[in-house]
């Protein structure tokens, strides 16, 4: 390398700073950026009860044969309790796989079929549950429902928002400002920690009647949040 290489290398250095510099967004004075968030607890009004059966045999056809048969007898019972918004029915998971033996070869078949029953009925859907002797409860969960998380989303949003401005005249009061603009807000929601309670899942006896066959199910309880945050000018 010329010994005119370096400062001609250093040169092109500050001029791209330079250029980089001119183009750089300038900075604002006056800003302050924060968030406020509003919660409230809510208890889960959807809930979603997944049901199972389980077939083995020698031949595909014959464990997809069972699976059907079961399946179709729970639908139709499923379907007679069914009612829109109330409680939905819908088939889920349904697989056929080979069993093997120790020497690693197909020495049979097994399936699983699952059948969902899901809405805010829950009286309906547990009942309906009960009665399904066909299959197995495997999972039981509950959740929002969509009408009931945008109701009280609305007024969270309402409330995040009155915070954010009340807090921004605070900060301007405490800064010795008049007043403040709105720069850049986002508004996010959320829905954490939802957890459904711990239930026991009692055997159905034959011959018992719908109460007492009955799924016991129990909401759980968890915290909406809306959260904004952003920035404001501050203004004399």
């Amino acid at each position: 390398m010329s010994r005119y290489s370096v400062p001609m290398l250093l040169s092109s250095v500050a001029l791209a700073a330079c250029v980089s510099l001119a183009h750089a967004e300038p900075l604002r004075a006056n800003v302050v950026s924060f968030q406020t968030t509003a919660t409230q607890e809510v208890t889960q009004d959807l809930l979603a009860v997944t049901l199972q059966a389980n077939r083995e045999g020698a031949q595909a056809a014959e464990v997809q044969s069972g699976l059907k048969q079961a399946l179709d007898a729970a639908l139709t019972e499923a379907k007679r309790s069914a009612q829109a918004g109330a409680m939905e029915v819908r088939t889920g998971y349904f697989a056929i796989n080979p069993r093997y033996g120790n020497n690693g070869r197909i020495n049979g078949w097994q399936g699983t079929a699952q059948l969902v029953l899901e809405g805010t009925d829950t009286t309906r859907i547990s009942q309906t549950a009960g009665k399904l002797n066909q299959l197995n409860v495997v999972n039981v969960s509950y959740g929002l429902s969509r009408a009931l998380r945008e109701q009280h989303e609305s007024a969270l949003t309402a409330d995040a928002i009155n915070r954010f401005r009340s807090r921004a005249s605070e900060l301007a009061k405490n800064f010795g400002f008049t007043g403040y603009s709105l720069g850049e807000v986002n508004v996010q929601t959320g829905e954490p920690g939802f957890q459904g309670r711990p239930m026991m899942m009692s055997m159905r006896a034959k011959g018992a009647d719908v109460a007492e066959a009955a799924l016991p199910v129990e909401p759980g309880k968890g915290v909406l949040t809306v959260t904004v945050s952003g920035q404001v000018v501050l203004s004399k």
